[in-house]
């Protein structure tokens, strides 16, 4: 029913993920949820990945040179104007801009919106990552999460990007999204201090996906990690003859 609710409308008016809904694959998904010896009282909707309009890769060649880019359209085609030569569409970002003339985020010309891509380095010693994390308002959090598991975690890129997330998606009200990976202990006790948890699910597409690659440059070695929650890949490049 939790699927019914989220997923079901008119398919008359709107395209339905119903392929999804009735298959082999996600039957079994959801089925892992079933405890024979205990009552699940959290069951929520399963996440179906969805296409969205932001995409985020990073890159790191032989020397150590590396990139980190995130590009967004911001909704579907962006503003629908493509630059003329180039063949992509301009982004709509400035939707983002506050009409009240008293806010720091007040629409003006020549001024940048407040907006959530953030591309992404961080640097300790001779080691170096470049790194990124899609998702609208959680981008910032799942940084912030993703260092912490680097630096005070000590997990390496790829664990560091696998370990379940939070996301805080509202600005109001103590509503708290977390992975269903949590312990119930971190989740009784966050509930004991007031917070209300909505649980997800194991690899949330609303938790963001990203992409990092790392450079070692004492060992002169490359390394690429990739998220499950998203598309993606690490690819290393063989050399070339």
């Amino acid at each position: 029913y939790a699927d019914l609710a989220k997923y079901i409308g008119d398919p008359r008016k709107q395209k339905l993920p119903v392929a999804t809904l009735v298959s082999k694959e996600w039957a079994a998904e959801r089925a892992k949820l079933i405890d024979a010896d205990k009552a699940n009282c959290d069951a929520t909707a399963g996440e179906i990945p969805v296409g969205n309009d932001t995409t985020y890769l990073s890159v790191v060649d032989s020397e150590g040179n590396m990139v980190s880019l995130i590009q967004s359209n911001y909704e579907a085609f962006g503003s629908g104007i493509v630059a003329a030569g180039t063949g992509f569409a301009l982004h709509d970002r400035g939707g983002l801009f506050s009409m009240d003339p008293n806010s720091p985020n007040a629409l003006a010309g020549r001024k940048r919106p407040l907006h959530t891509i953030i591309p992404a380095f961080a640097q300790k010693g001779d080691v170096r990552v470049a790194f990124g994390i899609m998702g609208g308002w959680n981008q910032s959090q799942a940084h912030a999460q993703f260092v912490a598991n680097l630096v005070d975690f000590k997990m390496n890129i790829q664990a560091a990007l696998e370990a379940p997330r939070f996301s805080k998606h509202t600005f109001s009200v103590c509503d708290v999204m977390m992975e269903n990976r949590f312990g119930q202990n971190v989740r009784n006790e966050l509930t004991s201090k007031g917070h209300r948890i909505e649980l997800k699910g194991t690899y949330s597409s609303g938790m963001g996906g990203g992409q990092a690659v790392m450079r070692d440059f004492s060992a002169g070695v490359n390394y690429g990690a990739s998220d499950p929650r998203k598309d993606g890949q690490a690819v290393a490049e063989l050399p070339l003859e």
